[in-house]
Parts: C-alpha cells; sequence; structure tokens
C-alpha cells in the first residue's frame, strides 16, 4: 500500500522521512485529486507484463530509461544524487518504476505544501 504524508519543513536531509509532527498521512484519494496516479506491478516481470505494456499503450508513453542509484554503479553518484533533490518541473508526465530498493518521491499540493511518497519494489 503506497504510504505518504506532509513533510517536516525543517527537513534538512532528503534522506530521510522527513514526516511533519504531528504525523499527517496522505491517503490515495487525495493524490488522484493531485493527479498522483498509482498501479502495483511485479517489477519481476517488467520486461514482459501486459499491464504494464497496456498502461504504456492508454497514456503513450514511448520512452523509458532505467536508473540504477548505488555509488558502484553510477558515475559522480552524489551530484547526481542532488540533483534529484533539487525541484525541477517537466513538460511531461514523470513516471517512477522502482525494480528494486526504495526511496521518496516529493510533490506539491494546491497549497504548495510538500507531501513525500515512500517508493520501493513491489509496492
Amino acid at each position: 500500500m503506497v504510504q505518504a504524508w506532509y513533510l517536516d519543513a525543517s527537513s534538512a536531509d532528503p534522506r530521510r522521512p522527513n514526516r511533519a509532527e504531528p504525523a499527517r498521512p496522505v491517503g490515495l484519494e487525495q493524490l488522484r485529486r493531485l493527479g498522483i496516479l498509482y498501479w502495483k506491478l511485479d517489477p519481476d516481470r517488467h520486461e514482459s507484463d501486459p499491464e504494464l505494456e497496456k498502461i504504456r499503450k492508454e497514456r503513450h508513453y514511448s520512452w523509458m530509461d532505467i536508473v540504477t542509484l548505488s555509488r558502484e554503479k553510477l558515475p559522480d553518484y552524489e551530484e547526481k544524487l542532488e540533483m534529484f533533490y533539487t525541484e525541477h518541473l517537466h513538460g511531461d508526465e514523470e513516471i517512477r518504476y522502482v525494480l528494486d530498493g526504495s526511496g521518496y518521491f516529493d510533490v506539491r499540493d494546491a497549497e504548495d505544501r510538500w507531501i513525500r511518497i515512500a517508493v520501493a519494489k513491489g509496492v
């Protein structure tokens, strides 16, 4: 199940959960109202999953890449990580499909407050 919450305004380390105190969870319906879509897919079948292919076709997703975030595999790891922590916008939908590991994806709500969404393999 998706876990999402409002961020603490003093979030110093972006690698930490940084939950607001008191905790302010965000549900799937609230995320949907913000335009955030969620599918639960089998990451071990990503190369041949008919459900993923259906989503890609319906939403006109024609391009994808696989990014491995690890010190051992990503040149300039710290610099690349910093790019992920810097707010940026895209003209197209931004899609995340976690094949292994976990992380966070941050979005703003309608009142410009930050929401953190936990992402992980199989969630």
